[in-house]
C-alpha cells in the first residue's frame, strides 16, 4: 500500500520512482542545476494572467521532489489558524463565524455540524494570498474628491479597468484567484530576525533591501544557488511574535516591517513566484501611517505608499502571502524546502485564504 501511494505521489509530480530515487541520492546543487533548463522565464505572452506563476511545472517539481525524498524531512504548517478572536486586518470586515447547532437528519442516523460566515471577509483575514488583480495603478494620485478616472487604471499585463472589473459589482473578469495555478516549488527561507534584528523581531517600518537579501543568502550558505526562477521566498522577520489568539492588544496590524522598493524590483528580476512574510503588509508600515498621520518610510515612491504591492502585483506579477507562520521552520533552520501553496479557487476574487505548507529537513544540531 505504501509503495503504491508513493508511486501515485511521484506520478502527480511528473516523476518516476527511479527518477525520485536518483533525486534522493543526487546532491542538491546538481539537482538545482538540472532543473534550470526546465523552468520557463519571462517575458510572458500577451494576455497573460498568471505572472510569475508561469514558472511552475516540471522544473520546480523536480526541485521539490528532492526535499520530499529526504528521509529526515518534516512538514511545516505555514498558516495561522483562523478564528473570530485572532488579530483582524483593518482593511476588511472582521471574521464572524457562527456555529450552528448539531442537526439530526430526519429519517436517518446522521447528525450534521456546520458554521455560517456572517458579514466577515475570510479572504482578507488571517494567512492570505493576493492575486494579481488585487491592485491596479493610476498614472497620478487620486485626490479623493470627484469620480475616480477608471479609464486610466492599469493592471498587470496591460489590462484596463474595463477588462478587469467593468462594473462596481462585477467579479474580476481577468487576474482573479481562479487563474492562479497550484504553486509547487522549492522555497527559500531567509532569517531576517537573526541577520538584521540580531535575534530580535524587526522594528516597525524596518526595511529589508535587495542587498540584505543577498547578504542573507550568503550568510545562510545559499550563495551557490541564490534565488531561482519559480522559487517562493519566505522572509522571517519575527513580527509574528505580535500575533496572539485571542488578540492580545500587541498591535499586530497597526504597523510592521517590510521590503524596500529596490528589493521588490530585485525579486521581479529573479522571477520569484511568490513572496511571503510573517507580517501583515509585506510593505513597511510605521505607527500612524495607516491613519494618514505620518508619511511612509523613506524611499517609498510618491503616491505609492504600498509600493511593494504595486511593484509585485501590477508590474512584476509576483504573488503575495501575508501573515505567514515561519517561526518553527526558522527555528529548525530549514533554509530550503518543497513548498505547496494552494489558494482557494474563487471565481473573480482578488484574494483568498491559503494554507501553505513546506516539507524540508531540519538542520543537524
Amino acid at each position: 500500500m505504501k509503495r503504491a501511494m508513493r508511486r501515485m505521489m511521484l506520478a502527480g509530480l511528473g516523476l518516476s520512482t527511479a527518477c525520485a530515487t536518483t533525486a534522493g541520492r543526487e546532491p542538491q546543487q546538481a539537482m538545482v542545476e538540472r532543473s534550470r533548463a526546465q523552468v520557463p522565464t519571462p517575458p510572458w505572452p500577451a494576455g497573460d494572467e498568471r505572472g510569475m506563476a508561469n514558472t511552475q511545472g516540471r522544473g520546480t517539481w523536480l526541485r521539490c521532489a528532492w526535499h520530499l525524498n529526504d528521509p529526515n524531512a518534516k512538514v511545516y504548517e505555514l498558516a495561522h489558524v483562523s478564528s473570530n478572536t485572532m488579530p483582524m486586518s483593518p482593511f476588511a470586515p472582521p471574521l464572524s463565524y457562527q456555529y450552528r447547532p448539531s442537526a439530526p437528519m430526519p429519517g436517518t442516523r446522521h447528525v450534521v455540524n456546520g458554521e455560517i460566515l456572517g458579514q466577515g471577509d475570510p479572504s482578507n483575514q488571517g494567512t492570505q494570498f493576493d492575486g494579481l488583480g488585487h491592485f491596479g495603478v493610476l498614472p497620478e494620485p487620486w485626490s479623493g474628491q470627484g469620480p475616480v478616472p477608471e479609464e486610466a487604471i492599469q493592471y498587470f499585463g496591460g489590462f484596463q479597468q474595463k477588462d478587469v472589473k467593468p462594473t462596481p459589482d462585477s467579479p474580476l473578469l481577468k487576474l482573479g484567484m481562479d487563474k492562479v495555478p497550484p504553486i509547487i516549488t522549492e522555497a527559500v527561507l531567509l532569517d531576517a530576525r537573526s541577520y538584521l534584528g540580531k535575534g530580535q523581531p524587526l522594528k516597525p517600518g524596518q526595511l529589508i533591501t535587495a542587498q540584505d537579501i543577498e547578504g542573507m543568502l550568503q550568510a545562510q550558505g545559499l550563495g551557490w544557488r541564490g534565488l531561482l526562477p519559480g522559487d517562493v521566498l519566505y522572509v522571517y522577520t519575527g513580527w509574528e511574535e505580535n500575533w496572539a489568539d485571542p488578540e492580545g492588544g500587541k498591535g499586530y496590524y497597526k504597523q510592521g516591517p517590510g521590503l524596500s522598493y529596490d528589493a521588490a524590483k530585485y525579486l521581479g528580476e529573479k522571477a520569484v513566484t511568490a513572496l511571503a512574510l510573517d507580517a501583515p503588509f509585506l510593505d513597511p508600515v510605521i505607527d500612524g501611517q495607516l491613519e494618514g498621520k505620518v508619511a511612509p518610510t523613506e524611499g517609498t515612491p510618491p503616491g505609492l505608499p504600498f509600493s511593494i504591492h504595486h511593484q509585485n502585483l501590477t508590474q512584476s506579477g509576483v504573488h503575495h502571502v501575508e501573515n505567514a507562520h515561519l517561526a518553527e521552520m526558522a527555528a529548525d533552520k530549514v533554509w530550503t524546502s518543497c513548498t505547496m501553496i494552494l489558494p482557494l479557487r474563487i471565481k473573480g476574487a482578488a484574494t483568498a485564504q491559503v494554507r501553505p505548507v513546506a516539507v524540508g529537513a531540519p538542520a543537524s544540531r
